[in-house]
């Protein structure tokens, strides 16, 4: 894409900007709902749940979004990008449906399932859409943007579980998460198809005619890569010294995960366990993600500024890394404290802060694992840190539930904490690494 895009071409880019952050914005919705709701669910004994049953629920979602991001880069180069972002809004609106309706505890896990996969399907596609055009000179501001919408969906999560919970019901919050459905004619009529995919499957007429009517650059076409190629590509990984570096990578990526998705699915039922009000617990929810939305904003920029002072013998920027373990030890520190029962005014802060640098430190994760990849390896390099990492993300809803059942609720907080320090070290190593020798990575990166 153009670094500097013309007005029909930023038209273009607002308008997939605004339908993939609306999606996005139901993804986290989706995503958030049962951790608001959770506190209900166990209060109630709804079909008898316990607190290591309520961490496998969680643990369901995470695993079917495992599988979903897995899938979405096959079935998006069968299918494209368009179709398979209204097929994951579409498919995560059902199973909130049968979530909705559930009899037993079966049936919802079934609908947890299955909504991740839409989940786990949604994000990187809606990551790849934007940045076909946004153009380069706005790409990761745009995603950080983009990024913001999941946070947003988890502050509406919270809201939907204070408003409708109580009078209503559970189920009516799951209702709620059924609406998205409504947007999917709206998503399949007005966004257009991704250009790289009609561009690689040889539908240049059709792509060359909507880059000129908004004024856009065609992407080049890529050759299509075989399985052998993907196959070379995990290889290189591996290759020489890489292996060490990439393992790093992938540790720190899963007690990223492990800590993200583990405070999202406990984080209320957490602080109602250490005494403070339903009405509180929900809206450490709310100040969460909304620090969430600040350090999306916030950490390319914290990352870019020491690129000019701090870097590897070889040239390679360390920021993101040197990044990425600074907020990993914060968030420990903060995660902690929140078993700490201080002043509320205090706790509300603490809760900002440390959603500010928890979900931004794990973006980091994949900054850095970007700018060390030669540029042919740098999807399989990312993607398997994500993959690695969803492993964590699994681990961390059942590991909470674990902690609540065995009575030993109190160390949930700490057990997170550890997670964040874990990835600071596996983090921080890989940072040292790079500016104390120039990692192999980094060199073939530069080769290429």
């Amino acid at each position: 894409m153009s670094p500097s895009l013309t007005p029909p071409g930023r038209r273009l880019a607002l308008l997939v900007v605004g339908l993939c952050w609306l999606a996005v914005l139901f993804d986290g919705l989706d995503m958030f709902i049962y951790g608001s709701v959770l506190p209900h669910l166990l209060a109630a004994k709804t079909f008898g749940l316990t607190a290591d049953q309520a961490g496998d629920l969680g643990s369901y979602a995470t695993l079917g979004m495992l599988a979903g991001a897995l899938a979405a880069g096959t079935v998006a180069d069968r299918i494209g990008r368009k179709k398979l972002m209204v097929a994951c809004v579409t498919l995560f609106s059902l199973a909130s449906a049968i979530c909705a309706v559930a009899g037993s505890l079966g049936v919802f896990g079934l609908g947890r399932v299955l909504a991740g996969i839409g989940l786990g399907g949604l994000l990187p596609t809606a990551i790849s859409m934007v940045s076909d055009y946004a153009g380069r000179a706005r790409a990761a501001l745009t995603i950080g943007v983009l990024m913001t919408a999941h946070h947003t969906g988890g502050i509406l999560s919270a809201y939907v579980a204070k408003w409708l919970v109580e009078p209503a019901g559970w189920r009516a919050a799951f209702w709620i998460c059924v609406l998205p459905l409504l947007f999917a004619p709206v998503l399949a009529k007005f966004l257009p198809e991704s250009l790289s995919f009609l561009v690689a499957k040889g539908r240049t007429d059709e792509a060359r005619a909507l880059a000129d009517r908004h004024q856009v650059e065609l992407p080049q076409a890529e050759g299509k890569k075989t399985a052998a190629d993907r196959w070379d590509a995990l290889l290189h990984l591996f290759q020489g010294g890489a292996w060490l570096q990439t393992l790093l990578y992938w540790l720190a990526s899963f007690g990223g995960l492990l800590l993200v998705y583990g405070v999202a699915t406990w984080l209320p039922t957490l602080m109602r366990a250490e005494g403070y009000a339903l009405s509180n617990a929900l809206t450490f929810v709310v100040v969460f993600n909304l620090g969430g939305i600040v350090g999306m904003l916030l950490a390319g920029r914290a990352a870019d500024l020491p690129h000019a002072r701090l870097r590897s013998r070889g040239g390679t920027p360390t920021g993101a890394p040197r990044i990425s373990a600074l907020w990993f030890a914060l968030t420990a520190v903060g995660v902690y404290l929140f078993s700490v029962h201080m002043p509320l005014a205090l706790t509300m802060a603490v809760v900002f802060l440390t959603g500010v640098f928890l979900n931004s430190a794990q973006v980091m994760v994949y900054a850095t694992v970007s700018l060390r990849s030669a540029p042919g390896h740098r999807a399989t390099a990312v993607g398997w840190t994500s993959g690695i990492g969803r492993f964590g993300a699994v681990f961390g809803p059942w590991l909470g539930g674990q902690l609540l059942s065995s009575g030993h609720g109190e160390w949930g907080f700490t057990a997170f904490a550890i997670a964040g320090v874990w990835s600071m070290v596996f983090i921080g190593v890989a940072a040292v690494r790079s500016a104390g020798s120039g990692d192999r990575v980094g060199q073939l990166a530069r080769a290429h």
